[in-house]
């Protein structure tokens, strides 16, 4: 097989150890020598062409590109234009894969044009950045790993696709196989109905290979999926600055399958932002509105829950501030995608196929790389600042909240009722009683009281909202002897109707 040559680029004289540290690496790496070839300008026979032609000859030669990036921008051509960034551009021009690798923190002090430069590198390629040469050799080998895998040089068994060596089908519950072809049959026409064979349902997703269970098998329905990954978490907190410090308000650690994680993390994250409740002049129904549109908030919760790399040993982080909600996972963007292309129609690559199966037939998620886009449309729709991706550590997605846009901090309930910014109201009644005495109009199902604030968790939806307003008076059943009957409804008391008579 003939080598992929990579082509290393930067500014010779600021990354020279680097540079021949990265040569010496490549060609004697006991596995990627045998793919790769690398390419440094210094090392080139000496040549009658100018320069500037040798080195974009190699780079339209070679089938990788890697750039370093730091302080110094280097030598400039009489169009103000560096070697490294007439490579990088040539680079583009034959639409090779890219890696980028930064030097250091955006705090560093760097040459204005460097900047300008890296800028521009962050929104077209996937970068990481570096302290030292160790780290730089560390995510070179990465890159260079992941692009073996999809070319289909290398075949390595993805944590979602491995089989768990000890796990066995009794440790899948079979009410969330259940449930999941309840979800699945609705949402996509799943060709397997409920009641079916919890391992007919496993075969027919390729997370089933005879009596081994694949490990997104465990993810998706296992009954405790963290007894296998105990890191496989998604961690949610409430901050009343802008940033991490404590005390901290509330901080839940949601654990379980992926589909409640999701469910929980959005439910927690709709509980404390700004909610406004509108007239009913269509309908009984009086409509919701978050000050972030609720389909934002799940798009980047399950983006994070779906492609974390789940052999890494942090957690998905939910964390909400004063003017923004950041949603982190230990994860990486795929070499396919870039910063440009997440703000465009895109193919889908996801980190974790056998698990974003079971996920898409549930509705999750889409087959089509759409998610960044409906945050970005969505947001601008709502009037929010245009959210930021950010790839320094992992992956992360900034949400602005409408605080960022207005400098003011929003009411919990605005519109027909005005409400407290802390999330808490004067006495017994807390924003999440107050939200349901909202939307409680006549007798209601406990579900149709849930969709009408969009929560999906029905146990966190019993817990924080429906059980608290009975508790205290202002919500009843209108069958209360038989709490579990099926025509069971649930109307507002007196106590409750002069509530909402008062907010309104």
């Amino acid at each position: 097989m003939q080598k992929l040559k990579v082509f290393i680029s930067s500014v010779q004289k600021e990354f020279a150890k680097e540079r021949e540290r990265l040569f010496q690496y490549l060609q004697t790496d006991a596995l990627l020598s045998g793919f790769f070839e690398p390419v440094l300008f210094e090392k080139l026979p000496a040549s009658s062409q100018a320069p500037n032609k040798v080195y974009l000859n190699e780079v339209a030669q070679s089938q990788v590109y890697l750039v370093l990036l730091g302080t110094q921008y280097g030598y400039e051509d009489t169009n103000g234009i560096s070697p490294t960034e007439l490579e990088y551009e040539h680079s583009k021009a034959h639409h090779m894969p890219g890696f980028a690798y930064i030097l250091g923190e955006n705090t560093l002090e760097r040459h204005a044009k460097e900047k300008a430069f890296i800028s521009k590198i962050q929104n077209e390629l996937s970068y990481k950045r570096f302290d030292n040469v160790e780290q730089l050799i560390a995510s070179v080998y990465a890159s260079l790993i992941d692009l073996l895998k999809h070319k289909g040089l290398i075949q390595l068994t993805s944590f979602d696709e491995a089989l768990h060596p000890t796990a066995q089908i009794s440790d899948i519950d079979p009410a969330k196989v259940d449930n999941f072809l309840g979800l699945s049959n609705y949402k996509r026409g799943f060709p397997i109905r409920q009641g079916s064979s919890v391992e007919k349902v496993l075969t027919h997703l390729n997370i089933l290979n005879g009596e081994k269970l694949c490990n997104s098998a465990l993810l998706a329905f296992g009954k405790n999926p963290q007894q296998f990954f105990a890191t496989a978490v998604t961690k949610c907190a409430h901050f009343h600055g802008y940033i991490v410090a404590k005390p901290i308000p509330d901080h839940k650690v949601f654990g379980g399958d992926v589909f409640q994680q999701v469910d929980e993390a959005v439910d927690f994250v709709l509980s404390k932002i700004g909610v406004s409740v509108g007239l009913r002049n269509d309908s009984t129904q009086a409509p919701i509105k978050y000050e972030i549109p609720r389909p934002v908030v799940t798009e980047a919760i399950v983006n994070a829950v779906a492609h974390r790399d789940y052999n890494s040993n942090g957690s998905v982080q939910v964390m909400l501030f004063v003017d923004r909600l950041e949603i982190f996972n230990p994860g990486r963007l795929t070499h396919e995608l870039s910063m440009a292309k997440l703000k465009t129609d895109h193919g889908s690559y996801p980190t974790n196929p056998k698990l974003a199966e079971p996920m898409y037939q549930a509705g999750y998620i889409e087959r089509f790389g759409t998610g960044t886009g409906e945050i970005l449309r969505l947001t601008v729709e709502a009037g929010l600042k245009e959210p930021k991706f950010d790839f320094e550590e992992g992956f992360k997605v900034i949400i602005w909240r409408p605080t960022a846009t207005t400098g003011q901090a929003t009411g919990q309930v605005t519109g027909e009722v005005t409400g407290e910014v802390t999330g808490e109201v004067t006495g017994e009644v807390t924003e999440a009683i107050r939200r349901v005495v909202l939307v409680l109009y006549g007798e209601m199902k406990r579900i149709e009281i849930q969709e009408a604030l969009q929560l999906r968790h029905q146990e966190s939806f019993r817990d924080l909202y429906l059980i608290p307003a009975m508790d205290k008076g202002f919500v009843e059943m209108t069958i209360p002897d038989k709490p579990n009957s099926s025509k069971q409804r649930y109307r507002l008391t007196q106590k409750g109707l002069e509530l909402k008579k008062k907010i309104e």
